[in-house]
C-alpha cells in the first residue's frame, strides 16, 4: 500500500481533531494548521502590519492543508488524477510562504504516490526529487523514488536511495532487503550493457576493416604476464 503523508503539528492535537479511516490513513483536522495561532495585543499595537502578515500566512497554510486533505480523500477513493490536482492547488497556495516547507514536501511526495499508482514512474521520480529538495532526509520520498527506479530497471539508482535510507535509519528492513536483492540485478545489467557496447564497437570496426578484407576477429589482445599490460596482435 502506498501511504499518503499528513502534516503533523508540533503541538498535541485533541482526539476529536483527527479521524482514522479503516485502511489506516489519518485524516488531518480542518483546523490543524491553525493551532499555532497566538494573539498578542502588545505585538499588534507595536507592529500591526507584522501581525496581519502572520494572519495571512496562517490563513494560506490552512487553505493549503484543506486542499491536501481533500487530495488524501480522493487518493483513498482511487481518484488519482483528481488527487493530483488538489495537491497541486495546495502547492500553489503555499508557494510563497516561508513556513510551508513541510506541507510542500509532503504534497510533492503525495503527488509521487499518485503517479506511482498511475504507473508514471518518471513523474514519480521527479516529484520525489522536489520533495527531497525541501527535506533531504524524507525517508518516504526516498523509498518511493527507489521503488520507481526499480520499476524502470534503474537498479544502481535504487540501491543508492536505499543505501541513503540505511544511513538515516539503519534498522530500515525494507531498505536492507532491497539492497541485497538488487545488487545481483545491477551487476547483471552492467554486464549486459558492457556486452552490448562491445558488440556495437565490433560491428563498427568490421564495417571499416571489411574494406581491407579483415575484421576485428583478426586482432587479438595478448596480456603480458610480466607487466600486466596488453598488446594487440594481428592474426590471419
Amino acid at each position: 500500500m502506498v501511504l499518503i503523508e499528513q502534516v503533523r503539528n508540533s503541538k498535541p492535537i485533541p482526539a476529536t481533531g483527527t479521524t482514522t479511516a479503516p485502511d489506516g490513513y489519518e485524516t488531518a483536522s480542518d483546523t490543524e494548521l491553525n493551532d499555532n495561532t497566538t494573539s498578542s495585543s502588545s505585538n499588534s499595537d507595536l507592529n500591526p502590519q507584522v501581525n496581519q502578515e502572520q494572519l495571512n500566512e496562517q490563513k494560506a497554510l490552512a487553505q493549503a492543508n484543506d486542499a491536501k486533505v481533500e487530495g488524501n480523500t480522493l487518493f483513498k477513493d482511487g481518484l488519482y488524477e483528481e488527487a493530483l490536482s488538489k495537491y497541486e492547488l495546495a502547492l500553489q497556495v503555499a508557494a510563497d510562504i516561508p513556513s510551508s516547507t513541510k506541507i510542500r514536501s509532503i504534497c510533492h511526495a503525495n503527488r509521487a504516490a499518485c503517479f506511482s499508482k498511475l504507473g508514471k514512474h518518471e513523474e514519480t521520480i521527479k516529484e520525489c526529487m522536489k520533495a527531497l529538495e525541501l527535506n533531504p532526509t524524507y525517508i518516504k520520498a526516498l523509498v518511493r523514488r527507489a521503488e520507481a527506479h526499480e520499476k524502470l530497471e534503474h537498479f544502481d539508482e535504487a540501491i543508492t536511495d536505499m543505501t541513503k535510507i540505511l544511513e538515516l535509519e539503519p534498522s530500515h528492513d525494507q531498505a536492507r532487503r532491497t539492497v541485497i536483492r538488487l545488487k545481483p540485478l545491477a551487476d547483471e545489467k552492467r554486464e549486459k550493457m558492457k556486452e552490448e557496447m562491445i558488440g556495437k564497437l565490433k560491428e563498427m570496426g568490421n564495417s571499416i576493416l571489411g574494406r581491407f578484407g579483415t575484421s576485428v576477429d583478426n586482432f587479438k589482445a595478448v596480456k603480458d604476464p610480466n607487466t600486466g599490460s596488453y598488446s594487440v596482435q594481428f592474426q590471419k
